[in-house]
């Protein structure tokens, strides 16, 4: 499976000089940082590529290939797997669609034949390919229409390369951390399971993102699953869970979805966090990201500088079932010594809508030291005057490094909350636009294995 994600050597077969083609996308993402390796161009209809010499079929290229990107019409797609069996390129990508996702089940069947007989790994087809942190990046999708993400520790698997790649978009702009992501369309030799597989014992992926609509051999997924959930979490969100939607997963990807309660019950039993939609996925992927160790007992302490906050705060804990603290009588009596007379020293604790920076550093710290509190939950509202942003950055920065509690925050507003969001974030401190996202977040936190 290695060479799906750190080839060195790379052909793309259908690669165009015509701009927006497939293939013209593909090959141009192979040109340059951060990929390290060779890429050769493969078109029998072309002279050059991108002034790159072109060859007319995958066995004119010298030496060993690594991997093989397949974007070529549907019919040419059996000879050019052949011709890689031929040049014994065992790792290939399959772009093209046309196969039982729209009922040709004849070619499909004679494709996994040639695949087998060559003994072939196969993602695709009908599929984006696999978008890596070593600079391995088939997605056809230009980087102007789709941003690619930073190196991280995030690797997703989907079914669907449209909801994906929109997922990894929106994800490369809120500046999550990305590993791997692979969209494997129809699984004709590698499914789920086995990318899952692979993921669980990658060293570069600490969280596992799933998008599913229907599952190949729910046995072994189950197994694989339950192994891995030990180690580190698999987030999954499924697609077809309604009537209709399920109907819609056959012209899609040729799958049959299921029954979502068979599926959900599974998910449950294999240690599987069920996202149950995109927002929610996000919210996970975050707080699993970014804090590795499970709470002891999930005891939530908030902390805000808004009185109106601290009553949604708790009413979010409360609707999530999130236990929250009971500050230490020692701790209260300290804090009231630090904060103003009127501040509510208590669970939640305001520290008022003139709060600066010291004072959440104060109360921050006290309840780190709380061992009636497990998680703190704080919120920062920019908009109050004297909460200086770097300050603020630096305080939870310092809090962050020096505590085993999580620090979970709060932030909404306009540009400049947006902005103070992703920087909190930087600092690897989870920050969330809502206290119910939060609390929400929390609970699976808590719930994990």
């Amino acid at each position: 499976m290695k060479n799906f994600f750190q080839a060195k050597r790379v052909a793309v077969i259908g690669a165009s000089k015509e701009e927006g083609k497939v293939g013209n996308v593909i090959f141009q993402n192979f040109l340059g940082l951060p990929f390290k390796g060779e890429v050769f161009a493969v078109n029998p209809n072309a002279d050059e590529v991108m002034g790159y010499e072109t060859y007319k079929n995958v066995r004119d290229i010298s030496g060993k290939i690594d991997l093989a990107v397949i974007a070529v019409p549907a019919k040419f797609v059996i000879k050019t797997v052949e011709d890689c069996g031929k040049k014994k390129i065992r790792n290939i990508i399959i772009i093209t669609a046309g196969f039982k996702e729209v009922g040709n089940t004849k070619l499909s069947n004679q494709l996994k034949k040639t695949l087998e007989k060559y003994k072939i790994k196969c993602i695709g087809p009908n599929c984006l390919g696999v978008y890596s942190s070593y600079g391995v990046d088939t997605l056809f999708l230009p980087k102007s229409r789709l941003k690619r993400p930073q190196p991280g520790t995030i690797a997703f698997v989907s079914q669907s390369g449209a909801s994906g790649s929109a997922i990894l978009d929106l994800a490369a702009e809120e500046g999550y951390g990305f590993s791997k992501f692979i969209s494997y369309g129809n699984a004709i030799t590698i499914d789920e399971t086995d990318l899952i597989e692979y993921l669980g014992a990658d060293k570069d992926t600490k969280v596992i993102c799933m998008y599913v609509e229907g599952i190949s051999d729910g046995k072994r997924f189950l197994e694989v699953c339950k192994k891995i959930t030990k180690k580190k979490p698999i987030i999954t969100i499924k697609g077809g869970i309604s009537k209709k939607g399920s109907q819609a997963t056959m012209s899609h990807t040729g799958s049959l979805a299921g029954q979502a309660e068979i599926y959900f019950g599974a998910f449950k039993q294999a240690g599987i966090t069920i996202a149950k939609d995109l927002r929610e996925m996000f919210d996970y992927m975050k707080v699993f990201e970014k804090i590795q160790t499970k709470p002891k007992q999930g005891r939530t302490q908030i902390i805000t500088n808004g009185g109106g906050y601290g009553i949604l705060s708790t009413d979010s804990l409360e609707r999530y079932n999130v236990p929250m603290a009971e500050p230490s009588k020692s701790t209260i009596s300290k804090l009231k010594k630090k904060l103003p007379p009127i501040a509510a020293v208590k669970n939640p604790t305001d520290i008022l809508g003139d709060a600066d920076t010291q004072r959440y550093t104060d109360a921050i710290n006290a309840y780190l030291l709380d061992k009636n509190v497990d998680i703190i939950m704080a919120t920062v509202l920019p908009q109050t005057p004297l909460i200086g942003k770097q300050s603020i950055l630096d305080a939870l920065e310092e809090l962050h490094k020096k505590s085993k509690k999580p620090i979970i925050t709060i932030t909404t507003g306009s540009e400049y909350a947006i902005e103070l969001r992703k920087q909190i974030e930087e600092k690897g401190i989870p920050c969330f636009e809502f206290p119910h996202n939060a609390a929400r977040a929390i609970k699976k936190l808590i719930e994990k294995k």
